[in-house]
C-alpha cells in the first residue's frame, strides 16, 4: 500500500513540476556541524555495505560525525545518539558507566525495538557494528555499552529500520554502525584531552594519527573514572585502540585494528533495594583485518574479525542477607568472516552479493570461594551461515529501485528467509520521497536457550515487518534541511517469560507480539557562517508498551562557532518513558545542557560543560535516580 501511495504521489508531482536538471548535479547542503537524518550530501556504508550516496537508499539513515562527537565531550557515544537521533533511546543510571548484569544500563532501542518487553533482560533486537562487524556477547547475545567509546569513532551511522538482509540476526530493529577513525591527510597529528568534574569524575584521552605515503595509523588511549552520585556507584575504565592500514594502490588497501576496554563497575541497586558488594570486572576486546578493493564499476571487501570477553561478577547481597559464597565468571568469543563484492553490470545498476559466517559461544561458571571449585553453567557454541544479494537500479534521474534477500542458517533454530524492497524518488527541488518495506529477525541467544531458568532449547526466531514512508528536502540553497517520516511495525514470535504449560515455574516462549507506529521529523538551519540550529522529534505509539522507549522525544539545539569561540546549547524533552510496566509508571523530564570552548592558541583550548542545568529529578531506570546539575571542565592540546 505504501508503495502505491508513493508511486501515485511521485507521478502527480512529476507531471506538475517537470524536471529541469538532474538533482544530483546540484551543490550539496552544508551539514558539517549538525547530525542530519535526511542529508542530501552524506556518503554512507551502513545501508549498502559499500560507500554510497545516501540519496540512493530507500531508508532513513542518521549520521553523527566526528565534529559532533568531539563537541559532546562524552566518553561514550550513547548520550550523543540519544540527543541527535530521532527514535533512538538508551538507558543510563548515572554520570558515567553502564555496567552489565542486574542493574545495568545502556539498553538501546529504536522505535520501540531492541530492548525486551520485560525488566532485567538486555538489548538483543538492536545490532551494534564496528566497521560492519557484529558486536555482541557470544553467550548473552547483547552488546556491552561501555565498549563503544568516542575515542575510536570517525562517525556513527544509525539505520532505524530492520537491516537483517545485510547484517542478519539482531538487526531486527536497526543497527548502530561505528565507523572507525582514519588519517586522510599527510603528516602527524597528536591530541591530548583532560577533563574533571562533578562527583570526582575524570575523563582523559590521548590520540596520535599518522599518514606517510600509503601507510596510515591511528592510536588512541583513554582513562575515565567517577565516584558516582550515589554511594557504592564508582566506575573506572581503561581503553585503547590501534588501527594500521596500507594503500597498495588507488584500488587496493589493507587495514587491521584492535580495540580493548577494561572497566570496573559497582551497582548500588535500586534505592528501595540496596545492594552490597555488587561489583564487576569486565574486559572486552575486538580485532579485525580487511582487504578492500575499489574500482569504478566494482568494489568489495574480505574481512575477518574476532571479539572476546572476560567477566567477573559479584552479584552482591542485600542488608540482612548473607554474602554469596561464589562469584560468577564467564568468557565468550565470536569470530567470523565476511566477504562481499558490488558490481555495476550496466548503466545505473549495482548488484551486491555477499557471504557471512559467524561462530559464537563461550563458557560460564560459578567459582566457589571456600574451596575454589567450579559449577559449570554453560559451555556452548553455535554457528550462523548466510548469503545475500542486493539489487539497486536507477531508472532515469527520478527513481532508484532497491530489492534484496538473505538466506540465513542458524545451527540451532534453522533457516530464515529475509526479503526487503524500497523505492527512492528524486523529486524536483531536490526533494527525496522514499518508501521501504523490510523484514527483521532475531535468533534466540544461548542464554535464552541453555542458560539460567527459564531456558528453552526449542525457541524459534523472533520476526517482524517494518514499513516506512519518508520525505526530505533542502531549501534556500541548502541552508535549511528538513525531513519527516512515518512508520508501521508489526511482529510476532517474540521471546517472553511465561508460565510453563507443561510443568511448574516459568519458561521462555515465542508468545510475544509487537505493533508500533509513529512519526519522526528532523530540521536543521544555518543562519550564517557562525550560527546554526537543529531539532528532531519522534512520536511512538506501542500497542504493547516496552521499557525505555519514550512516547515523545524532542531535542532542539543551537551552535555558535567564530574565531576562538565555540559553544552550543541543547534542550531535550522526554515524555511517556515507561520505567515500570506492571504499574504503568512513566517519566517526563526536560534536560538542558550548555557546552563551550575557547582556543587560547592554535595548540591549546579550554572547555566547560554543564548538564541537567534545570536540576530535574528524574529516573530512566526504576529506582535509579539520575544526578541533578553536573559540570565538567578541561583542557585540550593538539599538535
Amino acid at each position: 500500500m505504501l508503495f502505491c501511495i508513493a508511486a501515485c504521489f511521485a507521478g502527480v508531482w512529476a507531471a506538475a513540476f517537470p524536471v529541469q536538471a538532474d538533482p544530483y548535479d546540484m551543490e550539496p547542503a552544508d551539514s558539517a556541524a549538525v547530525a542530519n537524518d535526511f542529508s542530501l550530501s552524506e556518503a554512507v556504508v551502513t545501508g549498502a555495505r559499500y560507500e554510497t550516496d545516501i540519496r540512493h537508499l530507500p531508508m532513513t539513515v542518521s549520521v553523527v560525525n566526528r565534529k559532533m562527537l568531539e563537541a559532546g565531550r562524552e566518553s561514550s557515544i550513547l548520550p550523543i545518539l540519544n540527543a541527535q537521533v530521532p527514535g533512538f533511546f538508551s538507558t543510563s543510571r548515572g554520570m558515567m558507566g553502564f555496567g552489565v548484569s542486574e542493574g545495568a544500563s545502556g539498553q538501546m532501542s529504536v522505535r520501540g525495538i531492541g530492548g525486551p518487553a520485560q525488566a532485567g533482560l538486555p538489548t538483543t533486537g538492536m545490532l551494534v557494528l564496528i566497521d560492519g562487524h557484529p558486536q555482541y556477547m557470544g553467550l548473552m547475545g547483547h552488546p556491552v555499552a561501555d565498549a563503544y567509546q568516542t575515542m575510536m569513532v570517525e562517525r556513527v551511522e544509525v539505520l532505524r529500520t530492520p537491516a537483517s538482509v545485510l547484517y542478519g540476526s539482531n538487526a531486527m530493529g536497526g543497527v548502530v554502525n561505528i565507523v572507525t577513525r582514519k588519517m586522510e591527510e599527510e603528516g602527524v597529528r597528536t591530541g591530548i584531552s583532560i577533563g574533571a568534574g562533578s562527583y570526582g569524575t575524570l575523563q582523559s584521552e590521548v590520540n596520535n594519527r599518522v599518514r606517510k605515503g600509503g601507510f596510515s595509523s591511528v592510536v588512541t588511549a583513554s582513562y575515565n573514572r567517577t565516584d558516582g552520585h550515589r554511594p557504592n556507584m564508582g566506575f573506572e575504565q581503561y581503553g585503547g585502540y590501534v588501527k594500521m592500514g596500507y594503500d597498495f594502490s588507488d584500488n587496493w588497501n589493507l587495514w587491521a585494528d584492535v580495540n580493548l576496554t577494561r572497566f570496573n563497575a559497582a551497582n548500588p541497586g535500586a534505592v528501595d533495594e540496596l545492594y552490597i558488594d555488587n561489583d564487576q570486572r569486565i574486559t572486552r576486546g575486538m580485532a579485525s583485518v580487511a582487504l578492500e578493493n575499489d574500482y569504478e564499476k566494482t568494489s568489495g571487501t574480505l574481512s575477518l574479525f574476532y571479539n572476546w570477553g572476560d567477566h567477573w561478577i559479584n552479584d552482591g547481597y542485600r542488608a540482612g542477607e548473607q554474602p554469596l559464597d561464589y562469584r560468577f565468571n564467564s568468557n565468550d568469543r565470536m569470530y567470523g568472516v565476511s566477504v562481499y563484492q558490488s558490481v555495476e553490470l550496466f548503466e545505473g545498476n549495482r548488484v551486491t552479493a555477499g557471504f557471512d559466517y559467524f561462530h559464537f559461544g563461550g563458557k560460564a561458571w560459578n567459582r566457589y570461594i571456600e574451596d575454589g571449585h567450579r559449577k559449570i553453567l554453560a559451555d556452548k557454541a553455535l554457528d550462523e551461515y548466510a548469503g545475500y544479494v542486493d539489487f539497486r537500479q536507477n531508472i532515469g534521474s527520478l527513481l532508484t529501485l532497491d530489492a534484496g534477500v538473505r538466506v540465513d542458517y542458524h545451527s540451532q533454530s534453522g533457516t530464515e528467509f529475509i526479503p526487503q524492497a524500497g523505492l527512492a524518488f528524486h523529486m524536483p527541488g531536490r526533494g527525496e520521497l522514499k518508501v521501504m518495506a523490510s523484514k527483521g529477525f532475531r535468533n534466540p541467544t544461548i542464554r535464552e536457550m541453555y542458560m539460567f531458568p527459564p531456558q528453552n532449547p526449542d525457541l524459534e526466531p523472533e520476526r517482524l515487518w517494518s514499513y516506512e514512508l519518508s520525505w526530505s528536502q533542502p531549501l534556500y540553497g541548502g541552508r535549511l534541511n528538513y525531513g519527516v517520516n512515518i512508520f508501521y511495525i508489526n511482529g510476532d514470535n517474540l521471546i517472553m517469560r511465561l508460565p510453563n504449560p507443561g510443568g511448574s515455574g516459568m519458561l521462555n516462549q515465542n508468545s510475544g507480539e509487537i505493533e508500533n507506529w509513529g512519526a519522526e521529523a528532523s530540521l536543521s538551519y544555518r543562519f550564517n557562517e557562525a550560527w546554526n540550529a537543529q531539532a528532531n522529534y519522534s512520536w511512538l505509539h506501542m500497542e504493547n508498551p516496552v521499557l525505555a522507549s519514550p512516547e515523545h522525544k524532542l531535542y532542539a539545539g543551537v551552535q555558535f562557532e567564530k574565531g576562538k569561540w565555540n559553544w552550543s546549547s541543547g534542550v531535550q524533552y522526554v515524555a511517556g518513558l515507561y520505567t515500570e510496566l506492571e504499574a504503568g509508571v512513566t517519566e517526563d523530564f526536560v534536560l538542558w545542557e550548555i557546552m563551550g570552548s575557547y582556543r587560547l592558541a592554535e595548540w591549546l583550548s579550554l572547555y566547560l560543560k554543564g548538564e541537567n542545568l534545570l536540576a530535574q529529578r528524574y529516573e530512566i531506570m526504576k529506582g535509579y535516580p539520575m544526578p541533578k546539575a553536573t559540570f565538567m571542565g578541561g583542557i585540550n592540546f593538539s599538535f
